[in-house]
């Protein structure tokens, strides 16, 4: 080799390396998150979806925990995706309606944010977002809730050093649609899979007499002709997820609630359909008994209260599930016209009893779900 030449490609390559350092300090490298290689997921709960360009990663479902628990993201910084999701009530609020930083009781319940990855792909009891992603920026900027304005928010976040290396490891850069898809990754690990009920499936253990009854009254639809008495729950609540149908709005239903003259629009307002008209979406039953108040309005304190609907208080209106109105352990020579399951005082007990089997103490408790910003305490005075 010439000596013309050494100092020229020295000089190439020293210009390579500078140019290779700054490219690396103003623009980071290739993102290469790391696959969440640990998820795990029930066989018996089906199929499930993770959106091709949002797989789940470790940085990513570690970014969305704690954006989920950061209140930052609310306008005047005292309220978190958590506010209304408290782990410890299956990531509900025990509200009839949520509060949000406007001081207002909100139009709905808080629901439960429980095995999402299943069940009607529609979100919120109305069904008005079609994705985990964009469910997660409706709260953030709705004014009553968290009223926060996007580009603030993005702003808030790139002021912080931390954050900039989260994004940077996890999505590349700090924007509403990366705040979005963290928060719905981790949204998609909150798997609920190990009730009492799970493990009866798994056969680890067997249930008492009542929780047995009222497993099988639960999945029975009744038929009087057949002498089978039933429940009728399984007819919404689909089996081992206990949550709505997931093809198209199959998971959405009149359940009785109310009459014509005072039916709510629910997925009214989003099909634009008259048939559709006080529907709302079918929850999830797991953790049931921790996530009280029940129904979309949270008008029922107790599961005994949700039963006596069921039973006795179904008000017909034009829309009301077929199911509901043909479901009854009535004979049919009896004069009672009104729409009843006919339960007796045991078989709604026996119910209850199998609905406590489907909470989750592992759920609750688990670490990896919890808040990951440190508790400040109040000195004692």
């Amino acid at each position: 080799m010439s000596k013309r030449v050494l100092p020229v490609i020295l000089v190439i390559v020293s210009s390579l390396l500078l140019l290779g350092l700054a490219y690396s300090f103003f623009w980071p490298t290739a993102v290469r998150p790391t696959p969440l290689s640990a998820f795990t997921a029930p066989f018996v709960y089906g199929h499930f979806q993770i959106p091709a360009d949002n797989p789940l990663t470790k940085e990513g479902v570690a970014l969305g925990r704690l954006l989920f628990y950061d209140k930052r993201l609310s306008a005047d910084n005292t309220v978190s995706c958590a506010t209304c999701h408290l782990q410890r009530l299956a990531f509900t609020d025990g509200k009839a309606r949520s509060v949000g930083v406007s001081g207002k009781e909100l139009a709905f319940n808080s629901m439960s944010l429980a095995n999402t990855l299943w069940g009607p792909q529609h979100f919120f009891w109305d069904g008005r977002a079609q994705s985990l992603e964009e469910q997660a920026l409706i709260p953030i900027q709705h004014p009553d809730e968290m009223a926060q304005d996007l580009d603030q928010l993005i702003d808030e976040l790139t002021a912080d050093e931390h954050y900039l290396k989260l994004f940077r490891q996890a999505y590349g850069e700090i924007n509403a649609k990366n705040i979005a898809f963290a928060i719905a990754s981790f949204e998609r690990t909150l798997v609920s899979a190990n009730s009492k009920y799970d493990q009866f499936l798994r056969g680890e253990l067997k249930l008492s007499a009542d929780e047995e009854l009222g497993r099988k009254l639960f999945m029975a639809h009744p038929d009087v002709k057949a002498s089978l008495r039933g429940g009728n729950c399984i007819d919404c609540h689909s089996q081992f997820l206990t949550s709505g149908f997931n093809a198209k709005f199959d998971g959405f239903a009149n359940n009785g609630l109310d009459s014509d003259s005072n039916l709510k629009p629910g997925l009214e307002k989003i099909t634009k359909m008259k048939a559709d008209r006080g529907k709302f979406k079918v929850p999830t039953l797991r953790n049931i008994a921790l996530t009280a108040p029940y129904m979309h309005d949270g008008r029922f304190a107790t599961l005994r209260q949700v039963l006596d609907h069921y039973d006795q208080g179904i008000k017909v209106s034009a829309t009301l599930s077929p199911l509901i109105m043909e479901a009854t352990n009535q004979p049919s020579d009896s004069e009672q016209l009104q729409i009843s399951l006919n339960l007796s005082e045991d078989e709604k007990l026996a119910i209850i009893a199998f609905l406590h089997t489907l909470t989750d103490y592992t759920f609750i408790d688990n670490e990896n779900f919890s808040n990951p910003f440190p508790i400040k305490r109040v000195p004692h005075e």
